[in-house]
């Protein structure tokens, strides 16, 4: 049963006993809350005292586990846990992922890392609008999540890959793109850092948001002006360990294991004028396996990349633009 748990969850075998300890004692005190509140509210035993118990410890449960998970260090966990949850149970996911976002928070800042408001009006329900909003992937290698990005994007009424930028004239995410027809801008670095960083070119193409994906120079400025909390980037580990000038690709990952790390994962943000610094929207961990190399490390995090990107993407896009 455990290695059955351990395989679904994807955890390694000590961090499944510290998932299964914070259940115990989250549900523990989720009980002894209930029988509190129920005290304290004196109602006679019977079918409605039955009613407002159970929806007293559904109430209280996702919070007991989430407070009891910080101690253990597994927060992450349970607040993917509890978002696939809300998602199975026909929540909606943008309003799952903006609550993960606020408890996010409170994680974060115990670093000191200072955190934006971000996602804090994900629900949509505004009408679609008559001109799809106009994504603009910015790359510079081979491009698998700008791949995954374009395929998730095809045929959507409300959201358009309308082009690709990359820095490299070499890179194969030019040939993704020709593959898929959509329109590509090899830049270069004169006019990036010290023109107007093709804010001009961008508007003109009616570009509305901009997806980093594998894109590694310093986003300046006037991009940023141009497009304020409407640029993201999705960065291999599990920030703010791990993010900085220089640490991409298996530059990352050779750090992540060197430090004898025993979980790695993706962090998706906001971009602001430092490297990996702006707001944190969504995390996933993967575990680190005795005997990983960088190259295997890598592939599970690209699995996660794949897996969340698209989506997190379009959730964000939603709540920044269609509304």
């Amino acid at each position: 049963m455990f290695e059955k748990l351990q395989r679904k969850w994807k955890v390694s075998p000590t961090q499944l006993f510290l998932v299964l300890c914070t259940f115990a004692i989250g549900g523990s005190l989720t009980g002894l809350a209930g029988k509190k509140l129920m005290n304290f509210l004196g109602m006679e035993k019977g079918v409605l005292w039955v009613v407002t118990y159970i929806i007293l410890l559904t109430l209280i449960w996702p919070l007991m586990v989430l407070l009891v998970s910080v101690p253990f260090g597994q927060f992450r966990f349970f607040r993917n846990y509890l978002q696939r949850m809300g998602s199975r149970m026909g929540l909606n996911p943008a309003t799952a992922v903006a609550a993960t976002h606020r408890s996010d928070n409170i994680i974060e800042n115990q670093t000191e890392k200072p955190q934006s408001s971000i996602m804090s009006t994900l629900v949509n329900t505004s009408p679609l609008p008559s001109q799809p909003v106009q994504l603009a992937i910015f790359a510079s290698g081979s491009g698998t999540n700008a791949q995954q990005l374009m395929e998730h994007f095809a045929g959507n009424p409300a959201i358009r890959v309308s082009l690709v930028v990359s820095n490299k004239p070499e890179a194969f995410v030019l040939t993704r793109a020709a593959n898929h027809k959509v329109p590509s801008l090899v830049i270069e670095k004169e006019q990036f850092f010290r023109g107007d960083a093709y804010v001009t070119e961008l508007q003109q193409q009616g570009i509305d948001f901009i997806v980093l994906a594998g894109f590694l120079w310093k986003v300046p400025s006037a991009l940023i002006a141009a497009y304020p909390n409407r640029i993201i980037n999705i960065h291999p580990a599990l920030l703010p360990k791990y993010g900085g000038k220089g640490m991409y690709g298996n530059h990352v990952h050779t750090a992540v294991i060197e430090a004898g790390e025993k979980e790695s994962g993706i962090t998706i943000h906001y971009v602001d004028e430092q490297y990996d610094h702006g707001g944190t929207i969504f995390q996933a961990t993967c575990p680190v396996l005795e005997g990983d190399t960088p190259e295997t490390l890598a592939a599970r995090i690209h699995e996660l990349e794949h897996a969340h990107y698209p989506r997190v993407v379009e959730e964000v896009v939603k709540a920044q633009v269609l509304r």
